[in-house]
């Protein structure tokens, strides 16, 4: 999986430790080979344009690297940042890893298919690197996933490996203004978790003064009275200080005493980025900081104390030769192949049936069956509800898996606004099923933690437009696994809900279904009848794959869509519609709400029309789509998102340009205009394809 973590370039003997138990040779080992690495991209590489992004971690470095010495639990985990890489070293990213990075070689944490400053360090029995982002303040809520699944292996699965374990989210000062550091802050708080928050501080956001991000320039100071959390502040460039406060926020969280804010002030000795001049500082805050240099300061805290000078040229001597040899070997990596470039989307599977799974990330890796499933339904007698029929899928998935959790806000106590949760909390008690914090940002990281653990988190959105404020983790999601060229994914099923209901408005009744089609690696659901949505919940539910499961509100106690359950090994493979009415003039295409005012719509035109369910968006049955068109050559597609860029758009586009020949009229298209959901049931029967809409367009199509 990775190489020993334990880098020992020199002998050690006792004199390397300390009274703390710190292997001080090791310490300024990485702290010189950090430099280089730095030295070398910043004179050589970037001028050279072999690196294209470079954020020096100089002045940053030694707490990095004292903090990453002391991350040695079985299930600890860090997610940092861009300018993180001296605590990845000492984690146990390569050194060959490191340079190859940036090089953008093969190989690596991402073969060329992200930034070199983003790493990732899969680890399923030692302490991880997380996937970092690029975005700012991204790595905190699934830092605090990951924290709460530490309690739950412990607490729940009765996993003793988890004992002890810590959670590290790395960020500099400017992070703290971000929704997902204060989201997280909130979830570690409220839950007691082991988290840890690492910030270092500049006193820079690129250009921007700390006292624009926190008043007071100081954050720490600024939560010092926050409840359930211990709260350190001090030098980040001073050996003794930094250390001593490192150790004591990592017995703290060992011990679960609740989560740990550590504030270290270091300098920022070069600019922001490779590109940064700096301008905008004066040549006396240079200075101030170039004094602040923590290397000097490790040489006088080491030598003559555990190091006499001869040993301290030794390490930094074999520090510049490693790296050296390290980057001769990362030049000697090929570069990246564009034949794979479009695979790890999704979850692959390898030519002798087998799944090619991630590294990390999901139920897969860690060896989890289920029982058998069946796309045959039994069905039952009577007929559910789509409510009932989610509810009790929930309720035996969460009976047959003990990794799956459902949460997100009223989901416990209340049963979900839309009361398909109702019960299943005092059923499985509140580590599985329970309320979150007001927050998307909040519910989608933390299931990002959640899944990288090896859980199922099942996190609800209660209106389609709530997810907003959560789309930053949401793409995040998708792009993992390709990101990292499969070493994690984060498999998850969202619950949203949306669509009409009775009126509309422009909060809780939009759609907007082609955002997540054109999402990178979610699978989109939405299904119009309870026998599908058990069968598609169900997939979901056992895939290697994140899924969003759309509810659509208006079909959730709809008559036409209530159906027999099918069973509970009853499923619906993503991908395959379904032919709700066969004809032989035309092909109807649609999903959600609107597949039965088509239903309806089509049976005035006795055996003329075909009506395709879709079911799924991605992946589409583009198969079927295409037998029907090809017998038909008419096609009416009729969705209730907005009609410019709308999927509908998408397929119209695909069966244009292959079957252009096969067509015996132009295709057409039937949707909501370019505006939100009208509250008035007058003004949203206006606009909204209904029966009568849909029969005018099949007549027209029909007549040409």
């Amino acid at each position: 999986m990775r190489a020993n973590r334990k880098i020992v370039p020199i002998a050690e003997s006792p004199r390397s430790f300390d009274d703390q138990g710190f292997n001080w040779r090791h310490i300024a080992y990485l702290l010189f080979v950090s430099r280089t690495m730095d030295r070398i991209e910043e004179r050589q590489l970037v001028p050279g344009k072999e690196v294209l992004y470079q954020f020096s971690a100089r002045g940053h470095d030694l707490a990095q690297i004292i903090l990453g010495s002391l991350l040695t639990g079985q299930h600890d985990a860090v997610a940092g940042y861009y300018r993180s890489r001296p605590l990845m070293l000492a984690l146990g990213l390569s050194l060959e890893d490191a340079m190859a990075g940036p090089l953008m070689r093969a190989g690596g944490y991402s073969d060329g298919r992200d930034i070199g400053v983003v790493h990732n360090l899969p680890n399923l029995n030692g302490p991880c690197g997380l996937p970092m982002s690029g975005g700012v303040g991204a790595q905190y809520t699934p830092v605090a996933g990951w924290a709460q699944s530490i309690h739950y292996y412990r607490r729940e699965l009765n996993d003793d490996s988890y004992r002890g374990c810590v959670a590290v989210a790395h960020g500099g000062e400017a992070s703290t203004a971000t929704n997902g550091f204060w989201s997280s802050l909130n979830i570690a708080t409220t839950l007691k978790l082991p988290m840890l928050f690492y910030v270092e501080d500049n006193g820079y956001g690129i250009s921007v003064t700390s006292d624009k991000q926190t008043p007071g320039r100081n954050i720490a100071a600024n939560l010092a009275a926050f409840n359930n959390l211990k709260v350190l502040d001090g030098d980040g460039s001073d050996p003794s200080e930094s250390s001593h406060l490192v150790k004591q926020a990592i017995e703290h969280l060992r011990d679960d005493r609740g989560p740990v804010l550590l504030r270290l002030r270091v300098p920022r000795l070069s600019g922001h980025s490779a590109q940064d001049t700096q301008a905008y500082k004066s040549r006396e805050q240079i200075s101030i900081e170039q004094a602040r240099d923590p290397l000097p300061k490790l040489k006088a805290y080491l030598v003559d104390q555990l190091l006499n000078e001869a040993e301290w040229l030794e390490i930094e001597t074999q520090a510049e030769a490693d790296v050296a040899d390290a980057l001769e070997k990362a030049h000697a990596r090929p570069l990246p192949e564009a034949h794979d470039i479009l695979r790890h989307v999704f979850c692959e599977t390898r030519g002798d049936g087998t799944p090619d799974l991630q590294i990390q990330g999901g139920l897969a890796p860690g060896g989890f069956h289920f029982p058998p499933d069946t796309t045959t339904p039994a069905p039952e007698p009577t007929r559910v509800n789509m409510v009932s029929a989610i509810r009790r899928t929930l309720d035996h998935e969460l009976e047959i898996n003990n990794r799956l959790l459902v949460f997100g806000e009223d989901v416990a106590a209340k049963g979900g606004v839309h009361a398909v949760t109702m019960g299943l909390a005092d059923k499985y008690g509140e580590e599985r099923v329970f309320d979150t914090s007001l927050s998307e940002e909040g519910i989608i990281g933390r299931s990002i933690g959640m899944a990288q653990a090896g859980l199922m988190p099942v996190p609800e959105i209660q209106f389609r437009k709530y997810a907003d404020p959560a789309e930053e983790q949401l793409n995040d999601t998708g792009t993992m696994r390709w990101r990292t060229k499969n070493r994690f994914a984060a498999p998850m099923v969202v619950r949203i809900a949306g669509g009409f209901f009775k009126c509309g408005d422009p909060w809780h009744s939009q759609c907007q279904e082609v955002k997540w089609a054109h999402a990178i690696g979610w699978q989109v659901a939405m299904p119009s009848n309870a026998e599908d949505a058990v069968g598609l919940l169900r997939s979901a539910l056992r895939s290697n794959n994140p899924t969003i499961f759309f509810e659509h509100r208006a079909m959730l106690d709809d008559a036409w869509a209530r159906r027999p359950y099918p069973g509970d090994g009853y499923v619906v493979p993503f991908g395959q519609a379904r032919v709700i009415k066969p004809g032989e003039a035309l092909t109807l295409i649609t999903w959600g709400a609107m597949v039965p005012r088509c239903e309806s719509a089509a049976q005035d035109f006795g055996d003329q029309v075909e009506v395709i369910d879709l079911r799924t968006i991605v992946p589409w049955d583009r198969e079927r789509v295409t037998q029907s068109v090809t017998k038909t050559g008419r096609c009416l597609l009729v969705h209730e998102d907005n009609i410019t860029a709308g999927f509908g758009a998408e397929i119209a586009a695909f069966l244009s340009d292959s079957l252009f020949f096969e067509l015996d009229a132009p295709i057409k298209r039937l949707a909501m205009p370019d505006i939100p959901s009208p509250h008035s049931p007058l003004l949203l029967n206006s606009v909204l394809p209904d029966e009568q809409k849909i029969s005018t367009a099949i007549d027209e199509l029909l007549g040409v």
